[in-house]
């Protein structure tokens, strides 16, 4: 059986290659997205995932307007150097804007999919803590939680700390870690990792089940990542690493943790596990503990995402 996810993101370079991973993979059915603010403003983003869907064949998909701003009233720093001026590298959409879908009928997904529903968040939390403020019964019938965000022990990626999504909204990431269950986060300790090389895909791009993967990676996510990180042998795509997971959590090794996320100045976004192996408690002031992934099988994730791209087995 199809497993059933309601796709939330603030869709830019990575998530994109994450929704074509899960349009391509047999095992995933998304019966709907979250289009949220975080790469770039949520205008951009609506267009984004229109413009995939199009690409990819899939305009049944319904598009829900998720938050432009972060529960903390600021107003949102998008990081167009990373992801291009509309989110998607040099790609511009060029859509004219389109009435969404009411945000809050993501309930009646919710509601339709009883305990089947999979929720995988890749951008930043604030409509997914939203829904815990104003339905937290109803949020207990979603399945699992697939979270990209967060470093753990590991550097960050716009502070020394900090990861971008637990950053942008910490205060809606923290409601999440406190009031969500089953939930398995994918942070920078194994998302860094995740790196797709300019042959691989050049690979997938010969054999034409997408055509989208070049232009954004090697025509521009790449250039970023080889100024920022000197060295790196390819882009590392995030946001796909929690879809991998729902059928693959094999290539993960796992820590269970509750998690708090500080909202201070300076260590704003940092996320907070206890990782000592003697004497801990078992949760932070009441919180449920997560399953943290912090090591990831690169070969498996290789073998894994060649496979799917492409259609062959590796």
């Amino acid at each position: 059986m199809r497993k059933k996810v309601l796709f939330f993101g603030d869709v830019g370079i990575d998530d994109t290659v994450a929704l074509i991973y899960a349009f391509l993979k047999d095992k995933i059915d998304i019966v709907g997205i979250v289009a949220d603010y975080g790469n770039a403003p949520r205008m951009e983003t609506t267009r984004n995932v229109r413009y995939i869907l199009q690409r990819m064949g899939r305009v049944d998909i319904k598009i829900f307007g998720g938050a432009e701003r972060p529960m903390t009233g600021e107003v949102p720093t998008f990081y167009l150097e990373v992801h291009g001026p509309f989110g998607l590298g040099p790609i511009k959409p060029g859509l004219e804007p389109k009435e969404l879908e009411n945000f809050f009928e993501v309930i009646s997904l919710i509601e339709k999919y009883k305990n089947e529903l999979i929720i995988v968040n890749a951008g930043r939390l604030t409509s997914l803590a939203t829904l815990f403020i104003l339905y937290e019964g109803r949020m207990k019938n979603v399945q699992s939680y697939y979270i990209m965000g967060g470093s753990f022990l590991y550097p960050g990626n716009v502070t020394p700390v900090a990861e971008a999504n637990f950053h942008g909204d910490p205060v809606a990431a923290n409601i999440v870690m406190k009031y969500a269950k089953n939930v398995s986060i994918y942070p920078l300790n194994v998302t860094q990792t995740a790196i797709v090389t300019p042959e691989m895909v050049n690979y997938i791009h010969s054999k034409g089940k997408t055509q989208l993967l070049k232009p954004l990676l090697d025509y521009y996510y790449f250039q970023f990542y080889q100024k920022t990180v000197p060295g790196i042998q390819g882009s590392p795509v995030h946001d796909a690493l929690p879809l991998i997971a729902i059928d693959r959590e094999d290539i993960f090794t796992y820590y269970r943790s509750s998690v708090v996320i500080d909202t201070t100045d300076v260590a704003r976004g940092q996320s907070i596990g206890d990782f000592r192996l003697i004497d801990a408690p078992e949760s932070f002031d009441g919180r449920p503990q997560h399953r943290i992934a912090i090591n990831l099988d690169y070969k498996e994730f290789y073998k894994e995402f060649m496979t799917v791209m492409t259609g062959e087995q590796f």
